[in-house]
């Protein structure tokens, strides 16, 4: 379960134990350098469907299945997902680049080329031919400075182009401003 963490501890906490934060930039320099697997979340709160491109994308959890990710409250897709009460996340290869974009670019319709997409049974949008999406109910909510951090509960799955247990894949990464492969050339033995 998460806490809150009242803005009015943090300011007196900062006020008092912490002599120097970084800044904006800073921070953003470290984690550049830091890579990101890719994913595409989409969730329709009965106003129509919303999608983003995500690079923090984690499991939490496998018994019971549980994942997190965090949504800026810059993106167009924020007042949905803190509304939603489920999520569809697709864990992105290279073979679906050209969705990462889309769903990476602002002030577009992503849901325009109706045969990409569908709803499931159950209501959610999802993209088709993805190597895998995983339907989740959003079990809880926290905001992180001028993000949101939504934890969710893995309910049904579908991997489209599985991984072989030690294999490289297709990986798509998110490093240094710029799309990456794993493959087994990028592999490092240790």
């Amino acid at each position: 379960m998460f806490h809150a963490y009242p803005a009015a501890a943090w300011a007196e906490e900062s006020a008092h134990g912490f002599s120097a934060s970084l800044s904006a930039d800073e921070f953003k320099a470290l984690f550049r350098g830091h890579p990101g697997g890719v994913a595409v979340i989409t969730a329709d709160a009965g106003d129509g469907p919303v999608a983003l491109t995500a690079t923090s994308v984690v499991s939490v959890s496998a018994e019971p299945p549980l994942l997190i990710f965090s949504v800026s409250a810059l993106s167009s897709a924020s007042d949905v997902l803190s509304r939603a009460e489920s999520v569809v996340v697709h864990l992105l290869d290279t073979q679906d680049l050209a969705l990462a974009k889309l769903a990476a670019t602002g002030g577009i319709d992503r849901f325009a080329q109706t045969h990409r997409w569908s709803r499931l049974s159950t209501g959610e949008p999802v993209y088709a031919d993805v190597r895998a999406w995983v339907r989740c109910a959003v079990i809880n909510r926290m905001d992180a400075g001028t993000s949101t951090v939504i934890a969710a509960h893995a309910l049904e799955s579908h991997i489209a182009r599985d991984v072989d247990p030690g294999a490289p894949g297709d990986a798509l990464v998110y490093h240094n401003r710029g799309w990456h492969r794993l493959s087994a050339q990028s592999r490092i033995e240790g």
